[in-house]
């Protein structure tokens, strides 16, 4: 009876534990959560403002912002976002001499429990024919 008792208390207390924990983390989200150019050009720069909100009770730390190509570059407005706070993140991505679809990813690290690793996905389809821009 009380080995039950102890075990019914140690699962008590990890699970107040658990949710006091996530009760006072930082939630990272961005909007939007991906983005498509559309028919492009080559050799044309295109830009992007998305938005990374802070949907969390605590501070969210933006460790590092990298992008998988250097075609690609990304910068956050600020590092610390306080609860229920947002910053820009400009993107801007070189359609250079590529053709066909082309794919590329932000990558935003942060203090966030749950999303450690953010990816942000951009897309664009290079070419003469169709492009729009």
């Amino acid at each position: 009876m009380r080995l039950r008792a102890a075990v019914a208390a140690v699962a008590f207390l990890l699970a107040a534990a658990a949710w006091a924990e996530d009760a006072a983390a930082p939630r990272i989200r961005v909007e939007p959560e991906s983005f498509d150019f559309g028919n492009v050009l080559p050799d044309k720069t295109l830009r992007k403002e998305f938005t990374i909100r802070n949907f969390g009770n605590a501070p969210l730390e933006l460790d590092n912002v990298s992008t998988t190509c250097g075609c690609t570059a990304a910068l956050a407005g600020t590092k610390t976002i306080a609860p229920g706070g947002s910053t820009p993140l400009r993107v801007t991505f070189q359609t250079r001499r590529f053709s066909g679809k082309v794919e590329r990813r932000v990558l935003v690290r942060s203090n966030d429990p749950k999303t450690p690793l953010l990816e942000v996905k951009l897309a664009a389809t290079v070419g003469e024919g169709t492009a729009k821009k």
